[in-house]
């Protein structure tokens, strides 16, 4: 990653049935093909697609598909996930060739092999998460699985007023989530200003950032802004409206970062910004209020365990995304982005 990412609206696909796997498999090669990648590993995110898509149809109840530009480098991400049944013996399915029904790469072993990045999780009875990354050669390997995101929203709209961005500043990395108030095109308006102004000088403090925006944001409806600045030992946050910014360890209780009341653009209060410590392993996660704030004691958090950011992802959208409201989400894992 160099410069600022500020990735585009995700698209979601609800699979139930068989034509859903059409349409993901078309937006993957839309997104392919819009975001510049080569024709060959577009066909590539293509099947991965296909493949994800079509395991939801014939097996899963409640399956969905998310389809959206990787963050990390050039590339797709497909998120799938379900609610059931769940698999006994993941590993013999993981086997190259192993599938129930001939499909175009024939099972979840060509998409383990076809993925620069693929996790997947599932137990009997409570559903399969997976994600894949097909990204163009030359991201590193840590690097390649060192975050995850989505920009969704509100079901039955194209325009998403949430979104998020990230960028390398001196020896750190600096992300923003923009909340637009409401939903629609004015709301995606306001979080665009947003992003813009952090776009002209990541490295500004982020107090200075919040003051920024709120001058650019009068013009607009307001948004609510969190932003973190990362490092692999520490963590600085500053969140202005209903936005949440989460630490996780997987050794004890979520660690929560709290934004306070006010609309940046309209009613801003003065910034305030606070510090906590990273270990190895720990993921920092901000999201919009589209996503339910009780996926934090919901119990298991898969990004706990190290390299699961694109789980955590998956997880996020299908099981605590509110799908009447637009839904953003950024997970990092510090000590694989540097």
């Amino acid at each position: 990653m160099s410069g600022i990412v500020v990735p585009t609206p995700s698209r979601h696909v609800r699979i139930d049935h068989a034509s859903a796997v059409y349409a993901a498999t078309r937006a993957a090669r839309e997104t392919g093909r819009a975001a510049g990648l080569p024709d060959v590993l577009t066909e590539r995110a293509a099947v991965v697609t296909s493949e994800l898509a079509g395991n939801l149809d014939k097996h899963a109840v409640n399956g969905s598909v998310v389809v959206q530009r990787a963050t990390t480098g050039l590339g797709i991400d497909v998120l799938a996930a379900d609610d059931g049944p769940g698999m006994t013996d993941l590993e013999h399915w993981l086997l190259d060739g192993n599938t129930t029904t001939a499909t175009l790469g024939t099972g979840l072993g060509a998409v383990k092999r076809m993925a620069t990045v693929f996790r997947i999780r599932s137990a009997p009875g409570s559903g399969t998460i997976a994600a894949a990354r097909v990204l163009a050669p030359g991201t590193p390997a840590g690097r390649a699985a060192a975050m995850a995101h989505f920009c969704l929203p509100r079901e039955g709209e194209s325009v998403c007023g949430d979104a998020v961005a990230i960028a390398e500043t001196s020896g750190s990395q600096t992300a923003v989530v923009a909340d637009g108030l409401g939903h629609g095109p004015d709301a995606a308006e306001a979080a665009d200003v947003a992003l813009s102004v952090f776009a002209q000088n990541p490295d500004r403090p982020l107090a200075h950032q919040i003051a920024s925006m709120h001058r650019a944001l009068r013009a607009t409806r307001g948004a609510a802004i969190a932003l973190a600045r990362i490092t692999p030992r520490r963590l600085e946050f500053c969140g202005i409206g209903n936005v949440i910014g989460t630490t996780l360890n997987g050794r004890s209780r979520p660690g929560l970062l709290l934004s306070i009341p006010g609309i940046v653009g309209f009613t801003s209060p003065v910034a305030q910004v606070r510090q906590a410590p990273l270990a190895d392993g720990d993921v920092v996660v901000l999201h919009t209020d589209g996503i339910d704030p009780g996926w934090r004691t919901a119990g298991d958090h898969v990004a706990a365990r190290p390299g699961d950011a694109l789980l955590l992802a998956a997880e996020l959208a299908h099981r605590h995304r509110n799908p009447r409201d637009d839904a953003a989400v950024i997970a990092l894992h510090p000590d694989r982005i540097t």
